[in-house]
């Protein structure tokens, strides 16, 4: 698979991190002028530690580095082949979280899969009651204001209320572990769907970057791969739904902000997603960040500060507006994933992110950790 940018035109300060054969472990990357450039050194070995730089931009834009070709050239090489550089996941110490539950239309989706069990069968009928009556409802409802705790009080009354509407209109955001440090996968990568799991879909995202202080500097695209049928029989196997092998892509690259790109740009992102199956279906998908129920500098506020630290910094995933409502295969059932399918997510600004879908335990196993990376890193002079 060789998209990677798709001719979207990108003049932003990007880093993100390859595999290099020669010193068989990854290295810290940048984008210069259509090349791919290697910045690792001494000074910031890690993604992680540019992140935690006073200015990362500046660092970024200032460090020497080796010319290692153009993107699309490393794209094109095999994925999880030690013999040849290919991308990895752009985050590498930070610890990988994700928010669910943050878009309206997402919400009331999560309702339906808890009424319907995880039974896609039944998910149509419960679509055409419960979406009708709560659906438009909660659009324009702030999370947590006067009027959602209203708007509680009256689902309560008619017997709807849910504990992912709690979630999406009350005070306390989803925030979960989406992933374990460094095995989130990148952009060419097969992403993993759990082998127990018959009704799935991909979730676009874009993924903040945050430091161990609270201070977001980049922002990048995300895969937060879902089953809707584990989640949907029940929220305590939300870990089982979320953290499989190769279950969470993310890439291409981060973007770190800087005069050309801000958290304003975040704030108004759209984002497309095509799924294209080896038996010819095509789905559409679309996620806008204008219309996110919160603010991504709330949900960073409810994921690190006092109550939580996070030493290494994290990356954070902001939920999705697509539904998958459209069917596939039977009439009612909506659309699952097929194996095969390959997944695009793009945006203006930050790339196009592509991976192919396997079950997790057909994908490469994860077996490159925290330990062997400081062996790794050790061993070439970098700590």
């Amino acid at each position: 698979m060789t998209c990677f940018f798709q001719s979207r035109e990108l003049n932003g300060l990007f880093i993100g991190r390859i595999w290099a054969p020669a010193v068989s472990g990854p290295s810290v990357v940048t984008l210069r002028d259509g090349r791919v450039i290697d910045i690792t050194s001494r000074t910031a070995p890690t993604v992680r530690d540019v992140c935690e730089m006073d200015d990362p931009a500046e660092y970024v834009r200032a460090a020497e580095g080796t010319d290692l070709g153009s993107p699309d050239d490393i794209a094109a090489n095999p994925v999880g082949d030690p013999a040849k550089p290919h991308f990895l996941a752009p985050c590498d110490l930070q610890a990988v979280k994700a928010c669910g539950v943050t878009f309206a239309s997402s919400m009331v989706e999560r309702v339906i899969e808890e009424r319907a069990s995880g039974d896609p069968q039944l998910a149509e009928s419960i679509r055409a009651r419960v979406g009708a009556t709560i659906g438009e409802s909660l659009r324009d409802i702030a999370a947590g204001s006067d009027d959602a705790a209203r708007v509680k009080q009256a689902l309560i009354g008619e017997g709807l209320w849910s504990q992912y509407l709690e979630v999406g209109i009350g005070p306390d955001a989803e925030v979960f572990s989406k992933a374990q440090v460094l095995s989130s996968v990148g952009p060419g990568a097969d992403v993993g769907l759990h082998p127990v799991s018959s009704w799935n879909n991909p979730e676009p995202e874009v993924v903040l970057t945050v430091t161990s202080g609270g201070r977001i500097v980049g922002a990048t695209l995300g895969n937060d791969v879902n089953l809707r049928d584990v989640e949907g029989r029940s929220a305590l196997l939300l870990s089982k739904a979320k953290d499989n092998n190769a279950s969470c892509a993310i890439g291409p690259m981060i973007r770190l902000f800087d005069d050309t790109f801000s958290l304003d740009d975040v704030r108004a992102a759209e984002l497309d997603m095509t799924v294209t199956g080896e038996d010819g279906f095509v789905l559409k998908g679309h996620s806008s960040m204008r219309e996110i129920n919160r603010d991504p500098e709330d949900l960073v506020r409810q994921t690190i500060g006092r109550h939580h630290q996070y030493p290494d910094g994290l990356m954070l995933f902001l939920g999705t507006l697509f539904a998958p409502t459209q069917d596939r295969d039977v009439a009612g059932e909506g659309f699952t994933h097929k194996i095969g399918d390959v997944v695009e997510i793009g945006s203006d600004g930050l790339g196009t992110l592509c991976n192919t879908v396997r079950l997790s335990t057909e994908c490469q196993e994860w077996t490159f950790g925290v330990s062997h990376l400081m062996r790794n890193l050790a061993a070439r002079g970098l700590l």
